[in-house]
């Protein structure tokens, strides 16, 4: 019987395993941070910010994480001394921007380490990237940036046009 029982907490832990491990690779961001000091309410704001974003906020176990890091061969057990939380986010910016915009009114929450397309990436860096404009906003940019010769050549066009019909007149 109580073999049974320890085999069921350790499938419970291979599934919560398996889950982190499933989250991070199939994840652009995710980013470890320390939330203690939060308060419930803070934290249900932060969870509801987060998922505007299309992102995701996780709480597990330090031992359950070390070991799917291992799995996906990721060393960050330097960095998951204490107590942390986890965001996981299809756009690289996203998550990072939001938890940097929270915690400047959060002064509790502090950004540790994250990983940027499976590659670590230190706290330094992730401040650098909170500061990109969001990938919608890239991608307005882009399309403003695609335009402008466009549309200046049609008023230049327009103008060229006017020009041949006062020449007729």
């Amino acid at each position: 019987m109580r073999n049974l029982a320890n085999q069921k907490i350790l499938d419970k832990k291979q599934e919560i395993i398996d889950e982190i491990a499933e989250k991070t690779k199939s994840a652009t961001a995710t980013v470890l941070f320390e939330y203690q000091g939060l308060t419930v309410d803070e934290t249900n704001e932060l969870r509801r910010t987060l998922k505007e974003s299309d992102s995701e906020f996780k709480i597990y176990k330090n031992t359950l994480v070390k070991r799917a890091f291992d799995t996906l061969k990721i060393d960050l057990n330097d960095d998951l001394k204490g107590p942390k939380a986890m965001a996981f986010g299809t756009d690289a910016v996203a998550p990072v921007k939001v938890l940097y915009d929270f915690a400047k009114k959060h002064p509790a929450l502090v950004v540790k380490v994250g990983l940027i397309d499976g590659e670590k990436t230190d706290e330094a860096k992730l401040k650098e990237l909170s500061k990109l404009p969001s990938r919608d906003g890239l991608l307005t940019m882009l399309a403003s940036g695609l335009i402008y010769p466009l549309k200046s050549l049609s008023i230049c066009i327009d103008l060229y046009r006017q020009d041949l019909e006062k020449e007729e007149n």
